[in-house]
Order: structure tokens, then C-alpha cells, then sequence
């Protein structure tokens, strides 16, 4: 069977009476050069264990069995059980979990796995929970890379740089706790049903490390108050979190401009700014 065939994921479908879900952002992929492209994207092999979270009908997921150790699948939809069992019957290195994946302690999950494996992610992310999901995923610790389609709005914002338009709170978020890259752009006609708008998939070489001197805490902290009101210079912007006098006086021994925006502040300027903070 051709998982990525419209016609006969359709017949699938109904055969087991399953009815896409708006609310769980069901879009399920129909262009085979997707999923093959994802999964050479992560450079799996021996030794490889790749979680993949909303597997559909398993397009994606017999692609990562062909290359990986193991696959554990999260799927929150219970309608697909009867079709993944046929779709991935035979695929004795897959695994799949029906629950929700923000319900669930990912680093506990993998490490009751094969010991011993690197594990990545591997992910068409449900556009209505990308930013939750994306977060539970950086903070997990247990993964070494992460390969994702978002939409294509979301991919400029975690990949952009300080003065571009799409730069923010996640840009910084993303770019803490891993390296992004964007790889490719996918059109709405790769999908059934089709989509607004147009997706994109984007690389995260997790970091092992810091990328900046700061207390983890305090960084974010000032750079949620600096976005926050990011119309607002960033001594104004700070005001809620240190006071508008502490704020400008960290701001001047950074040597930054006293009417500067947080949008115009790189990670390592933002880390420089929280030490200030802490420090006065």
C-alpha cells in the first residue's frame, strides 16, 4: 500500500470511519518526497532511536523504521488505532503510544527504550500546538536533533536574527537550546486535507551547552518582558520586571543605546542584559 496515494488513504480512512479533525490540526501528507526528504534529513542508522509525534496514517513513520533502530509514535488520536496497526503491521521497530505527548515524560519514555541509543525527533507538528510541543521537546534533554515541519510563519520565527520582522520571544527560546536551520518550504497540495498556508521543515542541532553566560531563569525572564511590549523602548519594556532605573542603568553598562528595542538585542546581548540586571 502507498501511505502517501490520496485515493487509497482515503479508502483507508473510511474503512476504518475516521473523519479529520480541525481542533487536532489533522493534515495528513500526500507528496512521498516529504517524508523521504525528513527522514534523510536526520541522518538516522544502527544505533539511532527517533521519536515522531502525530504519525497519521504512518507515511512518515515506515520512512524512520526503514533507517532507525526504533520509532516511538505519539499519537492522541484513538480513531487511528485500527488504521496504524494495518499501515505499520511488520514494523517490529515501531511503537506506538495513543496518548497525548504533553501528557507524557519524554526522557522517561526513551530511556525505557533500547538503553544506550541517540535519539532524535522526527515531526509533521499539528500547527494548533506547535509552540507548547516545541518547547516540551527543548527541554526534554534527551534528544540530539530534532527535524520538524511547522508552518512556514512559525520556521521564519525560529530561525531569524536580531532587526528581522519575525524575530522574537521563541526565535530566542529556539535558539537557546538548539542551532535551527531551515531546509525546505512545503506547499498546501502536499497535504490532505489541504492547508491555508504553506509549511516549511527546519533542522535543530540541540545544544549541549549554554550558548550564552546567564542564568537560564533570568535570561528568559527579560526576554519575555522585553517582547512583551515590544513597541516599547526596552527600559520602558523592563519597567514591570526590575524597575524603569535599574533597567536603564544595566542597559548603559551593557553600552547599549538608552532608547534601544529588545528586537534589536542579539542572544548574547540579552544574556549580557540579564547578567547586568542580576548583578546591580
Amino acid at each position: 500500500m502507498d501511505l502517501c496515494d490520496h485515493s487509497q488513504m482515503r479508502a483507508l480512512l473510511a474503512e476504518a470511519g475516521f473523519r479529520f479533525s480541525k481542533a487536532k490540526g489533522q493534515n495528513f501528507l500526500t507528496a512521498r518526497w516529504v517524508p523521504e526528504r525528513i527522514a534523510e534529513a536526520a541522518d538516522l542508522g544502527p544505533g539511532d532511536g527517533v521519536v515522531e509525534i502525530g504519525p497519521g496514517v504512518g507515511c512518515l513513520t515506515e520512512q524512520l523504521a526503514a533507517r532507525a533502530e526504533k520509532v516511538l509514535a505519539y499519537e492522541v488520536d484513538g480513531a487511528l488505532r485500527p488504521v496504524l496497526a494495518r499501515t505499520l503491521a511488520g514494523l517490529d521497530n515501531v511503537q506506538v503510544v495513543f496518548a497525548d505527548v504533553m501528557d507524557r515524560d519524554l526522557a522517561g519514555d526513551v530511556a525505557g527504550m533500547l538503553p544506550g541509543l541517540r535519539w532524535s525527533v522526527c515531526a509533521n507538528l499539528p500547527y494548533s500546538i506547535t509552540t507548547p510541543v516545541l518547547t516540551k521537546l527543548y527541554q526534554a534533554g534527551c534528544f540530539e536533533n530534532m527535524i520538524v515541519m511547522v508552518q512556514k510563519e512559525v520556521a521564519q520565527r525560529m530561525c531569524a536574527g536580531a532587526g528581522e520582522s519575525s524575530y522574537g520571544a521563541f526565535s530566542l527560546l529556539t535558539q537557546w537550546y538548539t542551532k535551527p536551520e531551515l531546509l525546505f518550504e512545503v506547499g498546501p497540495e502536499c497535504f490532505a486535507p489541504r492547508p491555508k498556508v504553506r509549511s516549511a521543515v527546519v533542522r535543530l542541532a540541540v545544544r549541549h551547552a549554554p550558548p550564552a553566560p546567564a542564568e537560564e531563569g533570568a535570561f528568559f525572564r527579560v526576554v519575555r518582558a522585553a517582547f512583551n511590549q515590544r513597541r516599547k523602548t526596552l527600559a520602558n519594556a523592563l519597567d514591570g520586571l526590575c524597575g524603569r532605573e535599574k533597567a536603564a542603568a544595566a542597559i548603559a553598562a551593557c553600552g547599549f543605546d538608552s532608547h534601544i528595542r529588545g528586537e534589536a538585542l542579539t542572544l548574547a546581548d540579552f544574556a549580557a542584559l540579564a547578567d547586568a540586571i542580576e548583578n546591580f
